[in-house]
């Protein structure tokens, strides 16, 4: 049994809508109590000016409890941003995320999905493993690390087969 099967499990249901600008609060807020080096709200409006696919998940009472952020190529989609608000993580709203990200990338004739995720962060790493991604790669000093350091990113891909989703 997988130390992720032990995790107690997100009882609510998650309402997925696109992220729109009036989210944009609240998914800044999210990233900057998630992560040490968050995307600043810059990059967000500027994903969503790009029109990037971008969704929110919401509680029942409206709280944010994730969201994550695409780039649509020709040949796969490249998972930018994946994030659950803190309080809710080990839960599996990421696996609803990614799971999510998948049906996107069907419904779009899409075969595959990229991402980064770093080496440190390694409950980010299990979800991605246990959801069918493979490493395929690194890179070198890829993200912002404490102390002005950088560390490496993983390069994972999952490839999808619509006969499974």
């Amino acid at each position: 049994m997988s130390s992720l099967a032990k995790l107690p499990r997100y009882a609510g249901v998650l309402a997925f809508a696109p992220m729109q600008a009036k989210d944009i609060e609240d998914v800044v807020c999210t990233e900057n109590d998630a992560y040490p080096f968050p995307w600043t709200r810059g990059n967000f409006l500027d994903s969503l000016a790009s029109r990037y696919e971008a969704w929110v998940a919401r509680e029942a009472d409206g709280r944010l409890a994730g969201y994550f952020l695409l780039l649509p190529a020709v040949d796969d989609v490249h998972l930018l941003n994946i994030t659950v608000r803190p309080d809710l993580q080990g839960q599996g709203i990421g696996t609803q995320l990614l799971d999510r990200v998948c049906m996107l990338a069907l419904d779009a004739g899409i075969g595959a999905i990229l991402l980064e995720v770093r080496p440190s962060n390694l409950h980010a790493y299990a979800v991605y493993r246990n959801a069918g991604f493979r490493e395929i790669g690194r890179r070198k000093n890829y993200y912002p690390a404490a102390g002005q350091s950088r560390e490496d990113a993983i390069v994972m891909r999952l490839t999808l087969d619509a006969g499974k989703q």
